[in-house]
């Protein structure tokens, strides 16, 4: 390309300014900067709606549904508190706890079961020796009376959610805008650099 050509160019071109990018990649960057704060802040909130919930004996349920949607839809809304919290990050402690109590409450009221089987069924069969007529009385009261205790697995009341590398929301548009307006930003710059050098 010949110098004459070049320096059309570079007059045409110099009216595009790279700075105009760079202050376009300010604000863009100022925008991602706040909406990923946004993002965190909504998930700290679901979290502690959450730990609410638990502890308050509350809709956990329904509080970890809306916490689950947020958290696998926006960036930046990673659980863990860093690498020495507690994993899994969302531990229903108190929900787990009450459950336990009521298993143990179960378990104490099955170890005077039989004993009260044995009276039951002593006034209903009188007779008979050493009891042994009243053995199916017995199995019968204890099927119908006793109550059921559970193992509790722990994991089941363990929760973490993934967040995702980029989502399609007010932080991660503005982070698209942010590296398209930069790459337009160093490209303006060199070939600005590039046509000032040899268009003179």
């Amino acid at each position: 390309m010949d110098k004459k050509r070049l320096h059309h160019i570079w007059t045409k071109f110099r009216a595009v300014k790279p700075w105009y990018f760079l202050i376009l990649l300010i604000i863009s960057a100022g925008f991602s900067v706040y909406a990923l704060r946004q993002n965190n802040l909504e998930m700290v909130h679901l979290r502690n709606a959450v730990f609410a919930d638990d502890k308050n004996n509350g809709d956990v349920n329904a509080a970890l549904k809306n916490l689950q949607a947020y958290v696998t839809t926006h960036m930046n809304t990673n659980l863990s508190g860093g690498p020495n919290a507690a994993y899994p990050p969302i531990q229903l402690q108190y929900t787990y706890a009450r459950l336990q109590q009521a298993n143990n409450q179960a378990a104490g009221a099955n170890s005077t079961l039989y004993t009260d089987a044995e009276n039951y069924c002593q006034q209903k069969i009188p007779t008979g020796f050493s009891g042994r007529y009243r053995i199916s009385c017995i199995e019968q009261y204890i099927q119908s009376h006793g109550v059921a205790v559970q193992n509790i697995p722990v994991s089941l009341y363990e929760f973490d959610f993934v967040s995702p590398q980029w989502s399609p929301d007010l932080a991660g548009w503005s982070l698209v805008v942010s590296v398209i307006v930069l790459l337009l930003f160093l490209v303006s710059a060199g070939v600005r650099l590039w046509l000032k050098h040899y268009a003179k």
